[in-house]
């Protein structure tokens, strides 16, 4: 560039020259280059920096549709996390195709989901496959407040319920007392059974016959008696309801929870936690490990075991609290709820027991008891 050129354009000596640099871009270039600029300008941010949106306070949260989804919505992201600048978007799927996504992105960096969830057998099952991130409990002020059965390694439980025998008090006198009294054959026809439960109803009648869950041998024959007395099978927790609702039924086992809701539902049914040892239900969170946003995944995890948040849930749910603050009014924590000494008597699952035998079950259901 001339001298006199330099000094029009301010240009000091000993400064660079950028046409140097700039010498055999062409005028086309140049304005392509400019409408690229433009068009990521208007780009959605979600597109155009996608970890800045993350990192910006987005969660995606993985979970059941349904009353339970709007229930999370209502009770814990609203009042707790998108008035705190968070952006929450529900994975709106049942369990199993949201753990085959989880299995099929493990070799991503990043997941698409920060916080997922899942029963308690389902957390521990994505943990034995490598795919949950260890709960750091120092990360959560509400940490102290959880009940031991709730709080595992890797996920924390969200709502409690148990496995109780669930009975007509109009048709079945005296009330019954234990798991064993739900495969007594004397009930003839009027026992049921939930298919899709299969694994818990074997689980409960091991324990009904040699007082073991794992005693599985020895369950089967209690099942099977049950089967030659009559007993009915239902595909779903809804079919069985409907039965219970027509008397076509009259004992059976289901959660608490549930009992709950029938009852609600004008459903003639009462429930007992049986003097074996009630099976607990744990449903709950747990963090993939490439989740993108795991900040905003323990502010979930925070804003699901607050005070309000569990004693919500109880009145809308049925589902007894998992933390020791929450107070639930006396009438509703004995409908949804356990005694003091029933609550001593909880049995947590042994899932990796569930998960060894599963197969072996699931077959022996389907091939021999619903033959």
């Amino acid at each position: 560039m001339n001298p006199r050129r330099r000094r029009q354009l301010g240009i000091q000596k000993g400064d660079i020259d950028m046409t140097k640099f700039t010498k055999g871009i062409d005028r086309r270039t140049t304005l392509k280059g400019m409408g690229l600029a433009a068009a990521g300008a208007l780009l959605p941010a979600s597109l155009a920096t996608p970890a800045s949106a993350q990192a910006a306070g987005r969660v995606v949260v993985g979970t059941w549709g349904g009353d339970y989804a709007r229930l999370l919505n209502k009770n814990i992201e609203e009042p707790f996390l998108k008035s705190k600048g968070f952006e929450v978007v529900q994975d709106q799927a049942s369990d199993a195709p949201r753990r085959a996504k989880m299995v099929a992105e493990r070799r991503l960096p990043r997941g698409t989901t920060d916080i997922q969830g899942l029963s308690a057998a389902q957390m521990f099952e994505m943990n034995a496959a490598g795919l949950a991130e260890p709960i750091d409990y120092s990360k959560l002020k509400n940490a102290g407040n959880i009940i031991p059965i709730a709080k595992y390694p890797y996920g924390i439980g969200h709502i409690i319920s148990g496995k109780v025998v669930v009975y007509n008090p109009k048709l079945v006198t005296p009330a019954p007392t234990s798991y064993k009294d739900a495969f007594d054959p004397k009930y003839g026809n009027k026992l049921g059974f939930i298919d899709i439960q299969y694994q818990y109803v074997m689980l409960a009648a091991g324990l009904a016959a040699a007082g073991d869950m794992t005693a599985l041998e020895k369950g089967k024959e209690l099942l099977l008696a049950a089967k030659r007395g009559g007993a009915r099978i239902y595909p779903t927790n809804e079919a069985f309801a409907q039965a219970l609702k027509t008397e076509e039924i009259s004992i059976g086992l289901m959660w608490k929870a549930r009992a709950v809701q029938w009852q609600n539902a004008g459903i003639t049914v009462d429930s007992v936690a049986p003097v074996e040892g009630t099976m607990a239900y744990i449903s709950g969170f747990m963090i993939p490990k490439n989740a993108p946003n795991k900040a905003g995944a323990y502010a979930y995890m925070d804003a699901m075991l607050e005070k309000s948040a569990q004693e919500a849930f109880a009145v809308d749910m049925g589902y007894a609290p998992t933390v020791t603050n929450a107070v639930v009014a006396a009438d509703l924590m004995k409908r949804i709820g356990f005694t003091e000494e029933e609550n001593k008597k909880m049995k947590d699952l042994d899932y990796a027991f569930l998960a060894k035998n599963d197969a072996a079950m699931k077959e022996w259901w389907d091939k021999v008891f619903k033959a």
